[in-house]
């Protein structure tokens, strides 16, 4: 599989929704397979709050590949013989786009806690930015899971005649006030360590020394996104060999599992973007603009697919039914809803992509 990683440039101010100007900016993406003459083959994945532009594919030496590589490549759904690839690092985040640890031009400082809240309209059009930089005004599909498919839900209603075909995965419409919950722990934890020193530490002390407010705001995500169904399975009461039963310290093994994940989070992911990216999802409302979520969902003319995973407990399956019945209930034909019966929770949109498969290629191939 033909893989490149580049970097996009941009010198025109990009107008925000809060009103704020972000000039300039750079985005990081990666692109796989081959764009064809017409450029008729392209399709735009989008990522999730941890996630970034190396979707699929291993770098040189790369022990883990990209994080949805059991989906993208060779004669895989994404099927990159036949399709041309791209995704980028959303604007905010921690993996090489402008990010709030990016330099504040024409000043040498980082902007840090001067950065602007972004929303996901703008990185959606930071993103078509970039496609019209590279001569792309069409696609074939956008596909993304959670904050990857608010980002697909944007394009099909402030972009309607952009895209064929909108895959929105394990995602919502608008921010729930149980999801803010989640986000809200880790914010607080990030804002009350010592050692986030008000955003002004430095990344080697982050490599060194982790964050701990970080690490336990992750803790609470990974909660999430595995759900009580995914947790109780894979852990059971297990608990630790090393440990003792009757020392006040000693672990089961899900605990064990959550120190690890978590603690290691912080070594390579920045706790002001984490910040950031938190606010942008409490904030999305794919009803921005409009009076009424009917209002919003009325502009889609693409073929629409929303699929939800059953027991999801970050956004719950009826969040995507309810985008499929007021579509339904204004007529649209150009929406389709499908719910998986899944064992990893919100993950399940990464660990149980297995069970879209054939449905996903269907789609791609117009025979749903």
């Amino acid at each position: 599989m033909k893989i490149e990683t580049k970097t996009a440039k941009f010198t025109d101010p990009l107008y925000l929704e809060s009103g704020r100007i972000l000039q300039p900016y750079e985005l990081i993406y990666e692109t796989y397979g081959t764009l064809n003459k017409d450029k008729s083959n392209v399709i735009v994945i989008c990522h999730a709050l941890s996630g970034s532009h190396h979707a699929a594919g291993r770098y040189a030496n790369e022990a883990k590949a990209g994080w949805w590589d059991s989906f993208i490549g060779e004669n895989k759904v994404i099927n990159t013989n036949k399709y041309f690839v791209i995704c980028s690092n959303n604007l905010g985040s921690s993996f090489g786009s402008t990010s709030p640890m990016s330099k504040m031009y024409p000043l040498e400082e980082l902007y840090r806690l001067k950065f602007p809240v972004l929303t996901i309209s703008d990185i959606v059009k930071a993103q078509k930015n970039l496609l019209n930089s590279l001569g792309i005004y069409h696609l074939r599909a956008i596909i993304g899971g959670s904050m990857g498919g608010m980002q697909a839900l944007c394009y099909s209603i402030e972009y309607p005649d952009f895209s064929d075909i909108i895959i929105p995965l394990a995602t919502t419409a608008y921010t729930r006030p149980w999801a803010i919950s989640s986000n809200i722990i880790a914010m607080q934890a990030i804002k009350n360590d010592p050692n986030f020193k008000n955003g002004n530490y430095t990344k080697d002390d982050l490599i060194a020394q982790g964050l701990t407010g970080l690490a336990l705001g992750r803790m609470a995500g990974l909660i999430a996104y595995l759900g009580p169904n995914s947790i109780n399975k894979k852990f059971g009461r297990t608990y630790c060999h090393t440990d003792g039963l009757y020392e006040l310290f000693g672990r089961f093994e899900v605990e064990r599992y959550l120190e690890y994940n978590a603690y290691s989070f912080p070594k390579f992911f920045d706790p002001l973007s984490y910040l950031y990216i938190c606010k942008t999802m409490n904030i999305f409302n794919a009803a921005r603009g409009s009076d009424k979520l009917e209002d919003a969902l009325l502009k889609i003319k693409s073929k629409l697919y929303l699929i939800s995973f059953s027991d999801d407990t970050l956004f719950f399956p009826e969040e995507m039914e309810e985008i499929y019945n007021i579509m339904k209930s204004m007529k649209k034909n150009n929406v389709n809803y499908k719910m998986i019966q899944s064992e990893h929770g919100h993950d399940s949109f990464l660990v149980e992509i297995h069970k879209c498969k054939d449905y996903i290629q269907k789609i791609l191939e117009d025979k749903i």
